[in-house]
């Protein structure tokens, strides 16, 4: 797990106020302290993704914010599709952090006053190939062990609320050691 990725900065941030893949990009969002992105579908303290309120609605949200690292738009457009900021759903777009490699509990901290504690990875759905056939195949890899290894971006939990735009600084506050490597949510 590498660590040496201390500061990164938001490249797009987007919400939906429906249950849609993609998300709309704005100008700013504001984070809401243990509820997520204020106007957004996955609002709340309890989990919201449609599968797992089927599951059982009680279950604490803990994917209230979706981060993809704009290094993965980039790998995805090299093979031939067409992802915009925002389009697989996630609410901030980052760029120069590894956040795949961030431990769980891991905290971002984001512009003057947001900070995102890092809770698993986002388990990709069928509904990446209605973006564009393929993506979802797309966004799962294998490590050098056999491991499958889920490249569409992590989940989070808004441990201070505060207004997100394009060009803040993200600052990485790693947990106390041992780290947990992310796994999904």
């Amino acid at each position: 797990m590498t660590t040496n990725n201390n500061t990164g900065r938001v490249v797009a941030v987007s919400k939906s106020p429906s249950h849609t893949m993609s998300k709309t990009n704005h100008a700013a969002i504001h984070l809401l302290t243990g509820l997520g992105v204020e106007g957004d579908a996955h609002l709340g303290t309890t989990v919201k993704h449609r599968s797992r309120v089927a599951q059982d609605p009680t279950q604490p949200n803990l994917r209230q914010v979706h981060l993809i690292h704009t290094e993965l738009h980039a790998e995805l457009r090299e093979r031939g599709f067409d992802i915009d900021p925002g389009q697989m759903g996630e609410n901030i777009t980052t760029e120069g952090l590894q956040l795949l490699e961030l431990p769980r509990g891991t905290r971002l901290h984001i512009g003057a006053e947001a900070v995102v504690e890092i809770t698993g990875l986002r388990n990709p759905c069928h509904q990446l190939d209605g973006i564009q056939e393929g993506l979802m195949k797309a966004v799962l890899d294998r490590d050098t062990a056999g491991n499958l290894v889920r490249k569409a971006g992590i989940m989070g939990i808004v441990i201070a609320g505060g207004t997100i735009v394009p060009g803040d600084n993200i600052r990485v506050e790693l947990p106390s050691e041992p780290f947990e490597a992310l796994d999904r949510v």
